[in-house]
């Protein structure tokens, strides 16, 4: 599982976490009994292991105490998570909610997702394995669905997401148990391997399976576990696709692009934003916040907003790669300046949620005064749609 060596010891961290009371929606801790009875050489692949089990944690700043421990342990590491996901409203982030965490305490209860992620990405690429088992709540599996879980370059990521389980029901980490249970039969496959028998073990349909193993320079993986196609939209005759990156870039050996559009095109959304991001983070470690490699890759996953029919997200990162492109000095009327907003012009028309649609209209309108693109007449159709916004309800109301 991790390229470990007979003198190296490694380190297994298990997080089970979920809310107490009627908030909860999976039996996270169920499965420690059975990863219990797990070798821990099985665990970390490594002959000698360090086991930290976390079970209901309740604070935050705990539980990010024992990651960063676990994190700077010099050996291999591998991280078991199950639990369920939340959305921060405000500022739009995943949690990971912890048994105190309720809908409003949500920011103060749970441990951020980027918290981990944070502390995971000062560890050398190759020597981290994530395997989660995760039942996300209705808003945080739509942002899952389009943008993936982020955890970076050089870390191995397998597990399974899935929507929340039918009223009144608590989900099972069937995904980990059917690890666990495979490994304590004395059978220890790959883990690609084994996910993809787990997967088909667990489900459900409709889950958000994760299978990515880059741990050297970030290189285009065709996911383990097909997902069903969803049906999509035909696009509007705008122009789609990200402005490439510039001739003189240095551009790595492969080309990503063509397998991740591939796994979005065939309804994988969260699995190919789980791609674009890493290469974003990749071009924002190696050229920097506002280089033209890093918005290419932010007009990428505008794009595969778009392809996921989540035109609020296409329009939020179309907006924020024509803001950055404009910071790099680029002119209101060069043409990436002006596809940018025209793209993220064209999301906003695509909204069907007036309460969406109101929030996004005055930086629009703020961005379509300065870059007013080809067709006379945008801002005041971005006014005038917002006036008649105003007049109506939310979505539902």
């Amino acid at each position: 599982m991790i390229n470990g060596e007979d003198t190296v010891s490694g380190t297994a961290l298990l997080i089970a976490a979920a809310p107490a009371g009627k908030g909860c929606l999976i039996d996270a801790t169920s499965v420690l009994p059975t990863l219990a009875a797990v070798p821990p050489s099985t665990l970390t692949g490594t002959t000698a292991a360090t086991i930290v089990e976390l079970a209901d944690p309740t604070d935050p700043q705990t539980v990010l105490t024992r990651i960063r421990a676990a994190a700077a342990a010099p050996g291999p590491l591998s991280l078991y998570i199950t639990g369920q996901l939340h959305l921060d409203h405000k500022q739009r982030l995943i949690h990971l909610a912890l048994a105190r965490t309720t809908p409003t305490t949500l920011r103060y209860t749970a441990l951020p997702w980027h918290w981990l992620a944070g502390e995971l990405k000062l560890r050398r690429p190759g020597t981290t394995t994530v395997v989660t088992d995760m039942v996300a709540t209705p808003d945080a599996w739509q942002q899952l669905r389009t943008e993936g879980l982020v955890l970076g370059h050089g870390i191995r990521v397998y597990g399974r997401i899935t929507p929340p389980p039918p009223r009144r029901r608590i989900a099972e980490p069937a995904y980990l148990k059917a690890l666990a249970t495979t490994w304590r039969s004395g059978i220890n496959p790959p883990l690609a391997q084994l996910h993809e028998q787990a997967a088909a073990q667990a489900g459900p349909v409709d889950a958000l399976f994760l299978a990515i193993d880059h741990t050297t320079v970030p290189t285009p993986a065709v996911p383990a576990v097909p997902v069903p196609n969803r049906p999509h939209r035909e696009p509007a005759p705008v122009p789609t696709a990200p402005a490439p990156i510039s001739e003189n870039t240095e551009e790595a050996e492969e080309d990503p692009l063509p397998a991740i559009f591939a796994a979005a095109l065939a309804g994988r959304h969260g699995e190919a934003a789980s791609l674009a991001a890493m290469w974003e983070g990749w071009a924002l470690r190696t050229y920097g916040a506002g280089s033209v490699q890093a918005i290419h890759w932010l007009e990428v996953r505008a794009d595969l907003a778009r392809l996921a029919e989540d035109p609020a997200r296409s329009c939020e990162l179309w907006m924020a790669a024509a803001d950055a492109r404009l910071a790099r000095q680029q002119p209101p009327d060069d043409p990436a300046v002006e596809g940018a907003v025209d793209r993220a012009h064209h999301q906003w028309q695509e909204l069907h949620d007036p309460q969406q649609a109101r929030e996004l209209g005055p930086p629009l309108v703020s961005l379509r005064r300065h870059v007013p693109g080809r067709r006379s007449g945008a801002v005041e159709a971005v006014q005038r749609r917002l006036e008649l916004l105003h007049t109506m309800p939310p979505a539902g109301g």
